[in-house]
């Protein structure tokens, strides 16, 4: 599973400054704009578009716009990373999505917690 590139790796400033549509503009096959809301977010390689591909089956871009513009600025691409990592999880287990994978993060704790206190108890 990938998930959008971290902020070292990406341009927050490129609102298409570079000519071809970001991810998002290429999978939905429309003229990408000056001011592209998704533009820094979804670059327009492979793993952008795929990554937007997933997101637009799960929630939708008309929703997924209305979002980020209300979110501010600052806070923008951690709103993404989630979006992605949702609805990446939720296409790979529909049913529960991620939190299938929190609540086996959740059961390996408590394993480990029950293997700790064994060794504890038995001093080895």
């Amino acid at each position: 599973m990938h998930l959008v590139r971290r902020p070292r790796e990406m341009n927050l400033n490129n609102n298409n400054g570079g000519g071809g549509p970001c991810g998002a503009c290429k999978f939905l096959r429309r003229k990408c704009v000056k001011g592209c809301v998704f533009a820094p977010y979804f670059e327009p390689d492979d793993r952008g578009t795929a990554d937007f591909e997933a997101v637009h089956r799960v929630f939708g871009a008309k929703n997924v716009a209305k979002l980020l513009l209300r979110t501010p600025a600052n806070t923008r691409l951690y709103a993404v990373i989630s979006l992605c990592y949702e609805a990446l999880s939720r296409i790979k287990d529909p049913v529960y999505g991620c939190v299938a994978q929190v609540f086996n993060l959740q059961q390996q704790v408590v394993f480990f917690i029950h293997y700790l206190a064994y060794f504890r108890l038995f001093n080895i």
